[in-house]
């Protein structure tokens, strides 16, 4: 049920986010507790403003409303997804060409599971990283999390 209603989500949230030049990046729906979360993520090129947040959720929240996709009450939130957030969509993926990113495998790879390297190339099977000089190729099925890796 969660998928159908993600996915309804994306397709009636596409037409706002795109009215704005933004981009949607995920969209969630699950229980936290004993309350139903309903989170949009979205941003745009340089960072989205709380306003700019605010307005696309007012604009969900009507849709909504007179959609009345979801029989229980839920919390709908919408959001930037962060400087740490998961690589899911292609845009991800070419965003952070040639930069650092995060992996962690589900299984360990000569003794290792977490590897910080620049992101050389992927397709639909495999991502290459480069680890100092040496690159490496890694299934994506044997990838756990992969995400954007931000040094503070």
């Amino acid at each position: 049920m969660a998928n159908k209603i993600e996915i309804l989500v994306e397709e009636k949230s596409l037409p706002i986010i795109n009215k704005y030049n933004f981009e949607f990046i995920d969209c969630e729906y699950k229980k936290v507790g004993q309350d139903f979360n309903l989170t949009l993520y979205i941003d745009k090129q340089g960072g989205i403003t709380l306003d700019e947040l605010e307005k696309v959720s007012r604009e969900l929240e009507e849709t909504l409303d007179v959609l009345d996709p979801i029989d229980s009450g839920y919390i709908l939130s919408v959001s930037s997804p962060g400087l740490d957030r998961a690589l899911k969509r292609e845009t991800d993926y070419k965003r952070n060409i040639d930069k650092k990113i995060y992996i962690k495998l589900y299984k360990a790879l000569d003794k290792k599971k977490d590897f910080i390297g620049v992101l050389k190339s992927y397709d639909k099977d495999t991502i290459t990283i480069q680890i100092d000089r040496e690159k490496m190729i890694l299934n994506r099925t044997d990838i756990a999390n992969i995400k954007q890796h931000v040094e503070f």
